[in-house]
């Protein structure tokens, strides 16, 4: 109970002092809306929002799902070969000091204003977290368990997937649970260029109209987006790796 109601409590805090804030400082709806301006807008454009919420949340899922596809094969060559990874490991810090909102103008002048320049960005914010935790999760294997698998003659790829992967899971998924977190932000500013859907598109519109109830209301959403997804990865660690949340119940 305590999971579902301090969370909701600290919710209602963040709400209550808005709404305070709001009424003590008289502050003008343009500046900052209410809590219940935000609520009114919702609800008479509901449709309208949850239409670009679902294309966010498919910008999100599919850069999210495909820098696991990438990152996860780049991380282990950098744990397979030294050469590989004194090649990868300056490349991979020279592209993540990048800013991301420079890219997302060249991104769609090389990819058009569709969908994939999105997925693409989500991809290049989500690759770096993806792929150092996987690679030091793959290296923080014990060395005397490796040598106990090798002296009972395992092969190389035995000692990957029965030792390594799994000594590494829990690593891989912290890694996995910044990533998520970085991909809604990805997906909203890639919408700010270039796009025609989605909450950052919203909130780019209704800023340059001055409609900060809408604005609000995308933001909302988009937090709403953010914590949905991340505690969904949550509860996909805890079924996959149970033993991990046993361990640390039994440290505490």
């Amino acid at each position: 109970m305590n999971r579902i109601l301090l969370p909701l409590l600290g919710i209602m805090a963040v709400i209550a002092l808005w709404w305070l804030a709001t009424i003590v400082f008289a502050i003008p709806k343009f500046l900052l809306p209410s809590p219940q301006d935000v609520f009114e807008t919702y609800q008479g454009q509901q449709a309208f929002l949850w239409e670009q919420t679902w294309v966010t949340v498919t910008e999100t899922v599919q850069g999210f799902a495909l820098s696991i596809v990438v990152g996860v094969p780049v991380a282990l060559l950098i744990v397979w070969s030294t050469i590989l990874e004194r090649m990868i490991y300056p490349l991979l810090l020279a592209v993540n000091a990048v800013p991301k909102i420079a890219i997302a103008p060249i991104l769609v002048v090389w990819l058009g204003f569709g969908q994939l320049p999105k997925v693409i960005l989500v991809l290049l914010v989500c690759f770096f977290p993806v792929v150092i935790s996987t690679a030091s999760g793959m290296k923080s294997t014990p060395t005397e368990l490796v040598e106990l698998l090798r002296s009972l003659a395992c092969s190389r790829r035995q000692e990957f997937f029965k030792l390594r992967l799994r000594w590494a899971l829990p690593q891989i998924f912290v890694g996995l649970k910044v990533a998520i977190s970085l991909a809604v932000i990805g997906a909203v500013i890639a919408e700010f260029v270039g796009a025609s859907a989605g909450l950052g598109y919203v909130i780019v519109q209704s800023g340059a109209a001055a409609d900060t109830s809408l604005a609000f209301a995308a933001m909302v959403l988009l937090g709403v987006i953010s914590v949905v997804l991340f505690y969904g990865l949550v509860a996909v660690e805890r079924f996959t790796l149970p033993w991990t949340e046993e361990t640390t119940q039994a440290d505490n």
